[in-house]
């Protein structure tokens, strides 16, 4: 009997132990068995050796085992690398490595709204209500102030929508489902029927509150336009004249992952199928390389000689929201614009710039007034991730000489 007991508590020991693994594997946390071991990839320039510094003292202190670095000056790719801090046999991160970008997305696409205005398809005064053809949930009607939202109140997240007051339902997929009687995985059709029978927290064009939905809606917007898919007008309209041609939506679930993509790591989070990352397309579904979104900012250096959009949308996008007016702008202080963060010093110096998070990845894309630009990708997030900034920023400082070589040829 003794021996029994034994047995069964060695076997509920095993399943336990199985349990706990499949579990970290389901959320995307690797198990360390070892000493981690650091890893850089990606041509070394040793006049850059402070951002190798950087990023090594940043994913240490921080526990990032992937991480991703490119870097542009005056329009040409100057570094590019990929880090990795983990067991010596986890496949070693590439500049070229696939990340989930996030609210980077966003950015791009705004580009996708603003080329659809250059071409006479759209303008920023367009009732959104008037272009998408979604109705309300049986018995509801829709919000009055819901004929107000513009396109423009969208890309500066001025429609109405305030998740603090309610809640974001690019992450209420259960309770939407649940509400219309749609069985999972839900559509974004879905999301918008049911938001359309809720009310909106502000009227449109008074306030701003970020708005994840916002750009779900814009995304519709763009395909209702073009009769294309998302993914496609943006791949074929934005991306490919920059020479981008491997970025793509990513995937929910980790039997799905892009080859090349890293694994995404959280603690207390579940990373894979938790969320309906297809879904989020148009405001946080993209994956791509840290030097294609350097490849994308650096688009925006010279208005003039843009591939993608006239000088004059580029300063439409940077512009102060409508609910600022110029008079009362004080150089240098915050404004969100038609998909950027922005602070503008005058003179033509402005700094641009958006962060990206979503469980099991933080991402930081900037345009800064010198002339540099960065983009920087981690596989997770956590408290006091955005200090990349600041460090990044002062280890610009620091370079008093860049490189002349252009890396874009070999990183696209």
């Amino acid at each position: 009997m003794l021996w029994l007991n034994r047995q069964f508590q060695f076997i509920k020991i095993i399943k336990i132990v199985v349990l706990l693994i499949m579990c970290a594997t389901l959320a995307g946390c690797s198990i360390l068995t070892g000493p981690r071991v650091w890893h850089q990839a990606g041509p070394d320039v040793p006049e850059l050796s402070v951002f190798d510094k950087t990023m090594k003292d940043f994913m240490e202190s921080n526990k990032v085992s992937a991480g991703s670095l490119a870097i542009t000056y005056q329009g040409r790719l100057v570094f590019a690398r990929g880090y990795t801090w983990s067991k010596a046999d986890s496949p070693a991160t590439e500049p070229t490595s696939f990340f989930r970008i996030a609210s980077l997305s966003k950015p791009i696409t705004s580009a996708g709204i603003f080329k659809l205005i250059e071409d006479k398809q759209l303008s920023l005064d367009d009732r959104v209500i008037d272009i998408l053809p979604f109705g309300t949930p049986e018995g509801q009607t829709p919000d009055p102030n819901l004929g107000k939202v513009t396109i423009l109140h969208l890309l500066e997240h001025l429609g109405g929508w305030d998740r603090e007051k309610a809640f974001d339902p690019m992450f209420a997929d259960r309770k939407i489902s649940k509400a219309l009687g749609s069985p999972l995985p839900i559509t974004q059709a879905d999301i918008i029927t049911f938001m359309n029978g809720r009310p909106l927290q502000y009227e449109p064009g008074t306030k701003y509150a970020y708005s994840n939905y916002g750009y779900c809606l814009l995304g519709r917007v763009i395909e209702q336009k073009t009769g294309l898919g998302y993914e496609e007008y943006i791949k074929r309209i934005i991306l490919s004249p920059l020479g981008i041609n491997r970025m793509q939506i990513g995937h929910s679930n980790l039997e799905d992952r892009t080859p090349g993509e890293v694994t995404y790591e959280a603690k207390k989070e579940s990373v894979y199928g938790a969320f309906n990352l297809e879904n989020m397309d148009s405001h946080g579904g993209w994956i791509a390389s840290a030097p294609e979104l350097a490849r994308f900012a650096a688009s925006f250096d010279k208005p003039s000689d843009s591939p993608i959009l006239s000088a004059a949308s580029i300063e439409t996008i940077f512009s102060l929201p409508a609910t600022i007016a110029r008079e009362e702008y004080k150089p240098g202080e915050y404004y969100y614009a038609c998909g950027w963060e922005v602070r503008d010093y005058g003179n033509g110096r402005r700094n641009t710039w958006h962060t990206g998070s979503l469980p099991g990845c933080y991402t930081f894309m900037a345009r800064w007034s010198n002339g540099v630009n960065c983009v920087v990708l981690f596989n997770k997030r956590g408290d006091g991730f955005d200090k990349i900034d600041p460090q990044l920023w002062n280890a610009v400082k620091s370079v008093s000489n860049w490189p002349d070589h252009n890396l874009f040829g070999e990183m696209l």
